[in-house]
């Protein structure tokens, strides 16, 4: 039998065939790898066997589902007014490491300010005293109220005239209207007419349990500096809002209720003892008596005023013939009163700028007493406090000028019976040394 012939394979350049050489022919393997069974899967692909590749169909139209309706459309926001950012601050940019020095400690935060009424306070002080040792003289009588009743009589002469032609209306009992107008001026160290002075006049009040409570310490403390018996005063209270005090009468020390509440109890102790130099030195006894006299004398310059207006308003209806006549009768009339009491009303004139200079004395006088006693650097913070206040008035007063300041005039400083902020401070200053 004759054997079938071999396959040949294909000769490939370099191939041992196609040199010539004769080689061993190597076995065939099958091309395709064996199928291992596959995982059954819901998405495992089916891999066919090597072939023709299989018609596929093509997919067809995808299935059309309901279209869901679109949501309806929401209002538009409404449109606001668009504003230009505020322009910020534009700051320096930071210094460059090379030229920054030393970066400064943070600034150590702001303690709160002090309540008046805590012992913290450097002007608290304690109203914890011992024996009391009064001092002799509990009143004195010194320069300034001396010239303070020097200064009133003029307006008590005047005043006397007053009351000399009011009480010839009396007859025989004229004597007897002078006298007792005189003897009226014992009336101001009487207690319940002080209080109706004080009350009327005044416009004080009686302090109630709570401010008595705070006012009576402060004011054995000063009392028991000075020497002087506390329980000889009353103190009053003034419902007002302005740092003030005021001694009256013989008896009467007042204080606002800003001054007593606002103030710290050293502060305070100041204002009562400078109220009470008042009283020490006979200023105020003398202010009133001087006042009370006078006040005929007022009430008839007044009158007198009145009646002056009322006839030249009552001249004008008759031209210039009638108020030339009213001209010459008032002249006539003052001309004789100048004659016949030896020019005393000129007098007059020059009195209010000299009580306003004794008055000003009188109060640095006050302030003396005050800083001996131990208050001068809490007397000192209340007139810094009062310049405060006054400059903000004057501001007020400004503001309704239209931003002109209001300027006092030289006559305005000269009536003035307080002395100013730096003048009360310049007297201070020898008080205000360590070694005092």
């Amino acid at each position: 039998m004759s054997q079938p012939p071999q396959p040949v394979p294909p000769e490939y350049p370099g191939s041992p065939a196609h040199t010539g050489a004769q080689q061993p022919i190597a076995p065939q393997y099958p091309q395709q790898p064996p199928a291992y069974p596959q995982q059954p899967g819901p998405t495992a692909p089916h891999h066919p066997q090597p072939g023709p590749a299989p018609h596929h169909p093509q997919p067809g139209p995808a299935p059309q589902y309901p279209q869901a309706a679109p949501p309806p459309p929401y209002p538009a926001p409404p449109a606001y007014p668009q504003s230009a950012p505020p322009p910020y601050p534009q700051s320096a940019p930071p210094p460059h490491p090379a030229q920054a020095g030393p970066t400064p400690p943070p600034a150590p935060p702001e303690a709160p300010p002090l309540s008046p009424d805590d012992p913290a306070h450097p002007h608290h002080i304690s109203t914890d005293h011992g024996r009391v040792h009064l001092s002799k003289d509990q009143r004195r009588t010194d320069a300034t109220a001396v010239g303070n009743l020097l200064l009133h009589l003029p307006n008590f002469l005047c005043s006397l005239f007053v009351v000399a032609l009011v009480s010839a209306f009396f007859g025989k009992f004229a004597v007897l209207v002078i006298l007792a107008w005189i003897a009226s001026g014992a009336l101001v160290f009487h207690r319940p007419t002080e209080s109706a002075l004080a009350r009327h006049l005044l416009r004080l009040r009686y302090p109630t349990p709570q401010e008595r409570a705070k006012l009576e310490p402060v004011w054995r403390t000063v009392t028991a500096r000075a020497g002087i018996e506390g329980r000889s005063y009353e103190l009053w209270v003034e419902d007002s809002d302005g740092l003030n005090a005021v001694a009256a009468a013989g008896h009467i020390v007042g204080v606002t209720r800003f001054a007593m509440n606002q103030l710290p109890n050293g502060e305070l102790a100041a204002v009562l003892a400078h109220e009470l130099g008042h009283h020490v030195g006979g200023h105020a006894w003398s202010s009133l008596l001087g006042y009370w006299y006078a006040l005929p004398g007022r009430v008839a310059w007044r009158l007198l005023k009145a009646f002056s207006g009322f006839a030249f308003k009552v001249s004008r209806a008759f031209g210039c013939f009638g108020v030339a006549f009213v001209v010459l009768f008032m002249g006539g009339l003052a001309l004789a009163t100048i004659s016949t009491l030896y020019g005393l009303p000129l007098l007059l004139l020059g009195v209010p700028y000299a009580l306003a200079a004794v008055g000003r004395r009188s109060e640095l006088r006050a302030d003396e007493h005050a800083a001996a006693l131990g208050f001068a650097p809490m007397l000192a913070a209340v007139l810094h406090k009062l310049h405060q206040q006054e400059q903000r008035t004057e501001a007020e007063q400004a503001a309704r000028n239209g931003g002109v300041p209001v300027e006092e005039g030289t006559l305005g400083r000269l009536l003035s019976s307080h002395p100013d902020y730096h003048t009360r401070l310049h007297h201070l200053q020898p008080y205000l040394q360590p070694g005092r």
